[in-house]
C-alpha cells in the first residue's frame, strides 16, 4: 500500500480523483467529513446511548456521544503525531501532492468520531440481543430463506458493519449517505471483511466483520480505490487494514481503558486506591507530585491522572506505529497497536478491574437484561408487521405498528434479507430512551 492512494479524497459518485494540492485549505475535504458526521441524526442519537451504564441519569457517566468525542480528540492527536513522522519520511507527499500532517489528524479524528455510530441501544448487549433473536430466538424461522452470509450478518449483528451502512447507504434523494471521503471510510473500517469466514485467522482485522452483504460492492470499490491488499480467496471478500484504522482502534482502546475506569471510580464501583495503584504506573515519568498534592477532591485527582495516562499511551502508540509502518503498509502487522505497547500489562490490569467492578456490576447487568427484552420485542413486532405487509396479509395491528416507523424508514424492500436488515437498522438507530418508549407503547406499559 502507498500513502498517495490511502489518503484518497474521493467520495461516492465522483467520476475522477480529487487532488489534495487543489483543495481549499479553509474547507479541507477530510474536515468536511467530520462536519457531516457531527451534524448527522445518527451521531446525535449517541447522546442517549449507553457507553457503560445503560439508562444512567448520572451526569458524569459517559454516553456513546461523549465517548466518541473523546476518542476523536485522542485520534486527532495520534493522527497528527504520526502524520508529522510520515511527511518527514516521505517528503514528496507534501512537496508533490500537498499533504500536511494535519490531514492525517483530520482523517483519524473523523473516523474516530464515527466509530460507534452504528452501535444499537444498550451497548454491546444490544448487538447480542439482535444477533440472538436470529440465532436462538423467533428470528430462527428465517434462516432457511437466507444465504449463509446473509444469515451470518444477522446472527452476528455487528455495529461496525452497521456504521459503514449508516455512513454510505443511499435512500431516495440521498445518494451515498453522508458521502464521506474514501480515506476516512478506510480508517473507519477496522474489520475489512464480510461475515464469513468467521475469524479465519488471528489477524486483528479478522476479529469481526465490517460490512453487510447489501454494502459489499461499494465496500470493494472503496478498498480498490485506496489499494488495500486483498487477503481472502475465492468468493470470500477481505482486505488488510487501512493503516490509519490502527490509530482509530488505538484511540478507542486508550479511551475505554482509562475513561471507563474513571467512570467506575466516580460511581464508587472502583476504589480510589485502585486508581492510584494502577494509573500511577502509566504516569510515573510525567506526574508532578507537588501539583498532585494540591488537588483536594477525588474527582480532580483522578482527572489529573487520567489526562497524564492518556498522554503516555498516545506517545507510546505513535512510537509503535512508526516503528512498524513498513510492516503495516505491507499488510504484515496482524496486531492491534496497543497490543505491542510497553503499557499493555498495565492496560490489561485496568481492564480486568473494569470488567469485574463495572461491566459486571449489578446495575449494568439488570439494565442489560431490560435492554434484551426491549430489543427482541421491537424486532419481533416490527419484522412481523413489515413482512406481513409485503406478503399482503397485514392485520390492522400490523398497520398500526408500521405507522410508528419514522417516515425515512417507510421503504419497500423486495427480498427478505433486505427487510430483516432494514428493521435491524431502524432499531439500531434508536436511542436507549426511545427504544424504551417504543417498548412501552407496544406493550401498553404506562410507566
Amino acid at each position: 500500500m502507498n500513502w498517495e492512494q490511502l489518503l484518497s479524497l474521493r467520495r461516492q459518485g465522483d467520476k475522477g480523483k480529487r487532488l489534495r494540492i487543489e483543495q481549499d485549505d479553509t474547507r479541507l475535504g477530510f474536515e468536511v467529513d467530520y462536519d457531516r458526521i457531527i451534524f448527522s441524526a445518527a451521531f446525535r442519537s449517541l447522546q442517549d446511548k449507553t457507553q457503560v451504564i445503560p439508562l444512567s441519569k448520572t451526569d458524569f457517566v459517559h454516553t456513546r456521544l461523549t465517548h466518541s468525542l473523546e476518542v476523536s480528540v485522542v485520534g486527532r492527536s495520534l493522527g497528527r503525531l504520526v502524520g508529522k513522522k510520515i511527511i518527514e519520511k516521505y517528503p514528496h507527499l507534501k512537496e508533490v501532492h500537498g499533504f500536511h500532517m494535519n490531514d492525517f489528524g483530520a482523517i483519524v479524528a473523523a473516523a474516530s468520531l464515527a466509530h460507534d455510530i452504528g452501535n444499537p441501544p444498550f451497548g454491546h448487549s444490544g448487538e447480542k440481543a439482535i444477533g440472538e433473536y436470529f440465532s436462538i430466538g423467533k428470528g430462527q424461522q428465517y434462516k432457511d430463506q437466507l444465504s449463509n452470509k446473509e444469515c451470518q450478518d444477522l446472527i452476528d449483528f455487528e455495529g461496525n458493519a452497521n456504521g459503514f451502512s449508516v455512513l454510505t447507504a443511499s435512500r431516495p434523494g440521498i445518494e451515498g449517505g453522508l458521502r464521506i471521503s474514501y480515506a476516512t471510510l478506510g480508517a473507519f473500517m477496522k474489520y475489512p471483511k464480510e461475515s464469513l469466514p468467521k475469524k479465519p485467522t488471528k489477524n486483528i482485522a479478522d476479529k469481526k466483520y465490517g460490512f453487510f452483504q447489501t454494502d459489499k460492492s461499494f465496500f470493494q470499490e472503496v478498498a480498490a480505490d485506496m489499494g488495500l491488499i486483498p487477503n481472502k480467496s475465492g468468493n470470500d471478500i477481505g482486505f488488510e487494514r487501512h493503516p490509519l484504522a490502527y490509530l482509530v482502534e488505538a484511540a478507542d482502546d486508550i479511551c475505554y481503558t482509562i475513561i471507563d475506569f474513571e467512570d467506575g471510580i466516580n460511581l464508587g464501583l472502583v476504589s480510589e486506591d485502585f486508581a492510584l495503584e494502577y494509573l500511577i504506573k502509566l504516569v510515573k515519568d510525567s506526574i508532578d507530585t507537588s501539583k498532585y498534592k494540591t488537588l483536594e477532591t477525588k474527582e480532580d485527582r483522578i482527572s489529573y491522572l487520567r489526562a497524564l495516562a492518556i498522554g503516555s499511551l498516545i506517545n507510546d502508540a505513535v512510537k509503535v506505529f512508526v516503528e512498524n509502518e513498513t510492516l503495516i503498509l505491507d499488510g504484515k502487522f496482524p496486531f492491534a497497536v496497543m497490543d505491542k505497547s510497553k503499557y499493555k500489562a498495565q492496560m490489561d490490569d485496568i481492564i480486568k478491574i473494569s470488567v469485574d467492578n463495572i461491566y459486571q456490576s449489578r446495575e449494568v447487568i439488570e439494565k442489560e437484561i431490560v435492554g434484551y427484552q426491549i430489543i427482541q420485542t421491537l424486532l419481533d413486532k416490527f419484522i412481523t408487521a413489515y413482512n406481513n405487509k409485503f406478503n399482503g396479509n397485514a392485520s390492522n395491528y400490523d398497520a398500526l405498528i408500521l405507522k410508528l416507523l419514522p417516515e425515512k424508514h417507510h421503504l419497500e424492500k423486495e427480498n427478505l434479507y433486505g427487510r430483516l436488515l432494514h428493521i435491524c437498522h431502524f432499531i439500531s438507530l434508536l436511542t436507549d430512551g426511545n427504544a424504551l418508549l417504543f417498548y412501552k407503547t407496544i406493550t401498553a406499559v404506562k410507566n
